[in-house]
């Protein structure tokens, strides 16, 4: 069926609520990366066996669904019920019958499946009430949990595509980039920039020919936002384009995806299909003179392939490196025409902007910083996962009542925002406002989105180190300032790691990092000393501890640090069983004893502790 009016494509969606409302309950398994993981799949085809066995009252296979991710994997694998809203966590493929016959014939709870909340101990029963949720915001989010991403029907069942007929049909180019314009959007892949902005600079540039391209790259360790977007809620993605598309008169698009988000590729081409057959996409869209369509690259995992000029050439055929940046993309972009690049999360908020309107997204966020930002919070947090909250909500809020606090209940020391290339935030800095201006202002970077938490047994040291090695290897070599400055950086890193710091280093890479910042040629050299600069910033003494004193506070760099086990020991050999270099001597119930010069400080021997018998120094 091709959809040529809006009131069909209202009458679609009515038959299919209609349809969905019949079912008495619905059981939605979690098909998130960290639930297929740990076994989602299983715990599915588990649930499709037992119901096309069972015949129960008013549950039929069209009950059972697989989604996006619900956002807390920690708790993985993840089912829900609805309409009740009840959520299990670490469900097993035993668990399913339990379900059925508990939960879903007789409507009982299964206590030890629910959430526990970390702070009050107490099980919850509904997500709704679970802090996890409640302190979000959901905009680009909205429909991963909730809609089948293989099935348009259950998009448009959600109010899907609505926002892109009201643009086609009712309102003209410039209207729509007007609409975007006064909402405030700006680009959620790390730079900011307005989004209205770039799509009107675009729509003006006389030519023949116009692109829009969608950069689903996310290079950033730890970030999975744009993933699951991709492989949880697709048309959405493609809504957006459409409309960007229809604003700036183009008539082809492509959505960039890494090498190593198979099922986002999957997903997303079944979803371009889809569209293509309810003529959402292809030629004359709605019975109108615009025509769109839109094709998928797939990168080879370049990191610098998330710079837009890097990607651009990579989309061409050509090798993936970054241009001067006097030659602005939405002039000469693609092929060297007028082209609009957006990331996911900026395509998946389009819309509802244009749905509801400006004025709906400005109340949302803060001044300048209007909607949502979706985070990974990943790290040394108790609820890692995939959330969503309004610009301007403040870190602590983030870690302590999204994030659960911290595991073990130990000290926070410091935040990483904004990737390899962001910065690291101390605990003074936990009431800050999380937004492009006030992160920027902090010293770090919104991003893509990612969000690392670490606790007290973190080295920052250790950590400028790592992301300084992550850039060295990623820098595609193009500009000198990138390639041979941040190796040089990333040398006097290792120096000072290992207790070869000598007074006067930190003063040397601070004016190496200026050098850099000022003649790099993209965003990856300019934003490269991040790790370093951030981190002296704030963990100044701590640089300080391993040049002066040769020692590392938080225990972590193997040169400066040394292993004893103490009068706590009880003999349990555990750590003796896991030191893979017979460093540890010592009978069984008898206290043990460290080898200083077979010892290689790898930290096996503290991880396996439950006594906090072995000190480090």
């Amino acid at each position: 069926m091709r959809i040529s009016t809006p009131k069909q494509l209202k009458e679609l969606q009515k038959k299919f609520q209609d349809r969905d409302n019949k079912l008495a309950k619905k059981i939605i398994v979690c098909h998130g990366p960290g639930c297929l993981a740990s076994g989602a799949e299983k715990i599915y085809q588990e649930f499709k066996k037992i119901l096309s066995e069972k015949k129960i009252t008013g549950i039929t296979l069209e009950a059972l669904k697989k989604t996006g991710c619900h956002g807390l994997c920690e708790k993985a694998p993840l089912v829900a019920i609805e309409p009740d809203k009840i959520l299990y966590t670490h469900v097993k493929e035993r668990h399913v019958v339990d379900i059925i016959e508990k939960t879903i014939k007789k409507n009982e709870i299964i206590p030890e499946l629910l959430y526990v909340d970390p702070q009050t101990k107490e099980k919850i029963v509904r997500y709704p009430d679970i802090k996890f949720y409640s302190h979000q915001t959901r905009i680009a989010l909205r429909n991963l949990g909730h809609i089948n991403a293989a099935d348009i029907d259950d998009y448009i069942r959600v109010g899907g595509y609505q926002g892109m007929v009201k643009a086609v049909t009712k309102m003209t180019p410039e209207a729509i980039i007007e609409e975007i314009s006064k909402s405030g959007l700006r680009g959620r892949g790390g730079g900011g920039f307005p989004t209205g902005r770039k799509w009107a600079t675009c729509r003006k540039v006389e030519d023949d020919t116009h692109y829009v391209i969608c950069n689903g790259d996310e290079g950033d360790p730890g970030a999975f936002m744009d993933r699951a977007i991709m492989e949880g809620d697709p048309h959405s993605v493609l809504e957006g384009m459409i409309i960007a598309a229809f604003a700036v008169g183009a008539r082809d698009g492509y959505i960039y995806v890494r090498e190593e988000y198979p099922l986002a590729v999957i997903n997303l081409q079944i979803a371009i299909e889809q569209a293509r057959e309810y003529g959402l996409l292809g030629e004359q869209i709605m019975g109108t003179y615009f025509s769109f369509d839109i094709q998928i690259n797939r990168g080879a995992g370049a990191f610098v392939c998330g710079e837009s000029s890097a990607l651009m050439k990579s989309v061409a055929g050509e090798v993936g490196e970054p241009r001067a940046k006097y030659i602005r993309s939405v002039v000469k972009g693609l092929y060297d025409k007028p082209t609009v690049l957006n990331n996911v999360e900026t395509y998946a908020n389009v819309p509802l902007i244009i749905e509801k309107g400006a004025d709906w997204f400005t109340g949302i966020g803060v001044k300048k910083n209007s909607g949502t930002k979706a985070f990974s919070l990943v790290g040394k947090v108790r609820n890692t996962g995939l959330i969503e909250v309004p610009m301007g909500t403040t870190l602590r809020e983030i870690i302590y009542d999204i994030g659960g606090g911290l595991i073990d209940g130990r000290p926070f020391k410091a935040v990483q925002t904004g990737g390899p290339s962001g910065g690291c935030l101390p605990d003074t800095m936990l009431d800050s406002p999380v937004d492009f201006d006030s992160l920027t202002k902090a010293g770090s970077m919104m991003g893509s989105g990612g969000m690392i938490v670490m606790d007290d047994r973190t080295c920052m040291v250790d950590v400028a180190k790592y992301f300084l090695s992550f850039l060295v290897s990623e820098s595609c070599g193009k500009c000198n300032p990138c390639r041979e400055g941040l190796y040089q950086l990333y040398k006097l890193a290792i120096k000072i790691s290992e207790g070869r710091g000598e007074e006067g280093d930190l003063e040397k890479m601070e004016k190496l990092s200026d050098m850099i910042i000022l003649g790099s040629l993209c965003g990856l050299g300019k934003s490269g000393p991040n790790p370093f600069l951030s981190t002296v910033r704030y963990f100044r003494e701590e640089y300080l501890a391993h040049i002066r004193d040769k020692k590392c506070p938080a225990g972590v760099c193997r040169e400066l640090i040394r292993f004893e086990i103490n009068d706590k020991c009880d003999g349990c050999t555990a750590c003796l069983m896991a030191c893979a270099y017979n460093a540890i001597t010592g009978s069984k119930k008898q206290p043990h004893v460290i080898n200083q010069e077979l010892c290689t400080h790898c930290g096996a021997c503290v991880t396996v502790c439950t006594r906090n018998a072995i000190d480090v120094f």
